[in-house]
């Protein structure tokens, strides 16, 4: 892979990283299949749940569980100082764009998720790819989860919704992950000859 095509993949996972951000805050309030007057839009994450009803949660959740595997390969890509520095700067961008009443939960969630993520990711990714992105985000996932609803709500009443929608994106992006360690394994063996 040339140089300059690398570069430009370290980009695109450092912006997309960064888009999850303002596109979970905006689907909470615009996008979903039911939107709770004065409260969030959501979505069915789950076809089962409370009352034979399906299983929902805030919209913002399918964005989150992107940003956790997006985090992962912008530190693949461009090493722990920026990964480190998109997690502040995502923390930043989040206050900034969470409604008012969620600016303390949203900041702090993402802020300890991401570093929870990087934590565990860090130590893994030698041992794979996939399985270092996988757990990771779920330990990203259920932090950011517990956190965010902690502390908007004072509860953590939607907390399986949460995981739930968050984790369908993890496992939803983890085909694309593995092929890009085929791809880049296939490289190297090129280089290699």
């Amino acid at each position: 892979m040339t140089s300059f095509r690398k570069r430009g993949e370290a980009l695109a996972y450092f912006l997309a990283f960064i888009a999850c951000i303002p596109a979970a805050n905006w689907m909470i309030g615009h996008v979903g299949t039911v939107c709770v007057p004065h409260g969030p839009c959501l979505v069915p994450v789950a076809p089962w749940g409370p009352g034979g009803h399906p299983l929902m949660a805030p919209s913002g959740v399918l964005m989150i569980g992107l940003a956790l595997v997006l985090r992962d390969m912008v530190q693949r890509r461009l090493g722990r100082t920026v990964a480190l520095v998109a997690i502040v700067a995502g923390a930043a961008l989040s206050g900034a764009v969470a409604p008012p009443q969620l600016i303390v939960a949203s900041a702090s969630a993402f802020l300890l998720s991401e570093l929870a993520d990087f934590a565990v990711y860090t130590p893994l990714q030698s041992r794979g790819l996939v399985l270092a992105v996988l757990a990771s985000s779920v330990v990203g996932l259920v932090v950011d989860s517990v956190l965010f609803l902690w502390l908007a709500f004072g509860s953590l009443e939607f907390l399986t919704g949460q995981i739930l929608g968050k984790l369908w994106m993890v496992l939803l992006a983890l085909p694309v992950v593995h092929w890009i360690r085929k791809r880049e394994i296939a490289q190297q063996t090129v280089i290699m000859e």
